[in-house]
Formats: structure tokens, C-alpha cells, sequence
């Protein structure tokens, strides 16, 4: 099995050297192998985006922007980082390089 994360695409080979296949229904539906859900985490209800490459389909993950992701931290664990930034000085940067050098010295 081999995972490229850069798309979060996934290619199933098997040793017949065939690949995972699926059904389109009557529906247009298709079902995903439990091989590329169980890596991927895909759930009931999860949205992929559909893509059409050079006459291939694409599905992939939609990621939040990075700013409803920070949102989402800040209303959910609003207090432990508040003090995780009263703990480091609010230098993240600077304190990773502190317990680095202090790792490093003994």
C-alpha cells in the first residue's frame, strides 16, 4: 500500500498487482474499500471533494482554513492556552529552543 500525503490520495496494489475497485450503483453512489476509509479516517457523513484530472477522479479531505482550526482551539481549550502562553512567555519559538539546549546539556 502506498499513501502520498501531499493529496491524501491513496493507491491499494494487491499482490495480483490489480488495484481497489468499486461499483458506481444506480444511484451514482460509489463505496469507498474499508482499506482507504480505515487509513484515511473517513466517516458516515464526512465531505470529499471531487476533482477531474486529466481524465481521473479525485476525491480528497477538505481541510478548515488554518484560522477556523485556531478559532476552534481557542473556544475549546481557550484556558490551558492562555496558560501554556503565560508558561512559555507567548515565545513559543524561544522556549522550544530552551528545553532543546537544556536537553542537550544534560
Amino acid at each position: 500500500m502506498r499513501i502520498t500525503h501531499a493529496y491524501l490520495s491513496l493507491q491499494l496494489v494487491y499482490d495480483n498487482g490489480g488495484m481497489a475497485k468499486t461499483t458506481v450503483s444506480s444511484r451514482y453512489q460509489i463505496t469507498l474499500p474499508a482499506e482507504v476509509r480505515k487509513v484515511l479516517g473517513i466517516r458516515p457523513g464526512d465531505e470529499l471533494e471531487v476533482e477531474l484530472i486529466d481524465g481521473e477522479i479525485r476525491l480528497r479531505i477538505p481541510r478548515p482554513p488554518l484560522e477556523r482550526v485556531l478559532k476552534r482551539l481557542q473556544k475549546e481549550h481557550g484556558a490551558s492556552l492562555a496558560a501554556l502562553g503565560k508558561a512559555t512567555g507567548h515565545d513559543a519559538r524561544r522556549y522550544v529552543r530552551q528545553l532543546r539546549e537544556r536537553d542537550a546539556d544534560g
